[in-house]
């Protein structure tokens, strides 16, 4: 039987990052006979899908991606031997990422949910990024989207701690891999609970209109 992983983080309320809502529109308290929940969250908060629009004014927005973009085969590229507050340079990727396939989904695994919590500042101020090499390395492959289980720009930390204000061309994955049409799934989980180099990877993405990203509920399904 096919096993499911599932690689979405759970939204919460209260977040000290990303302000999310959750409130009762109708409630059972209240008298309703029907419960009515509504959530207010940004579309990139938690697990979600960047579109190229995120990053480039003449990129396609989040409606305009396409199933097969999001689903299909996909590499397990596992990085964890870098550890915390480290570079992913070219050499890691390469080693680990010899059966990429072109037209595979990769998932770039450091198993980082296991080292911090998201709902913690260590989770991106500790945590190991992608450099510049390694980025262009993984495009060279002829990706078609990538997701991450880190925080994968060394700058993220800064907008987090709020100590500076990073320059764009400093967001290296953004740069090298979503402007030039890698769709990025970013904030994944779970990802050490798959046991193979390869599997199949389902990314659903809210379809929002005119939205440079969307959250999604992303899943991973491999032989047992």
């Amino acid at each position: 039987m096919p096993r499911i992983v599932d690689l979405s983080v759970t939204i919460q309320a209260g977040h000290f990052r990303w302000p999310t809502q959750q409130t009762l529109d109708k409630s059972f308290e209240e008298g309703a006979f029907v419960q009515a929940t509504r959530i207010n969250v940004s579309c990139h908060a938690f697990t979600h899908m960047d579109a190229p629009r995120h990053f480039d004014p003449k990129g396609y927005s989040t409606d305009s991606l396409r199933l097969e973009q999001t689903i299909g085969p996909a590499a397990v590229v596992d990085v964890s031997s870098v550890g915390p507050n480290a570079p992913i340079q070219e050499k890691h990727v390469a080693e680990a990422g010899a059966h990429i396939q072109e037209g595979d989904i990769v998932l770039l695994r450091a198993g980082w949910d296991k080292h911090e919590s998201i709902e913690k500042p260590e989770f991106w101020t500790r945590a190991p990024w992608v450099e510049e090499d390694a980025a262009e390395w993984l495009f060279s492959r002829g990706i078609k989207a990538i997701g991450y289980d880190f925080p994968q720009d060394y700058c993220i930390r800064n907008l987090v701690l709020g100590d500076r204000k990073p320059a764009p061309e400093e967001n290296i994955t953004h740069e090298i891999l979503l402007k030039r049409g890698v769709i990025m799934m970013e904030y994944l989980c779970n990802m050490t609970s798959i046991k193979g180099m390869r599997c199949d990877v389902f990314g659903l993405p809210i379809k929002v209109p005119n939205a440079d990203g969307a959250p999604a509920r992303i899943i991973a399904i491999e032989e047992d």
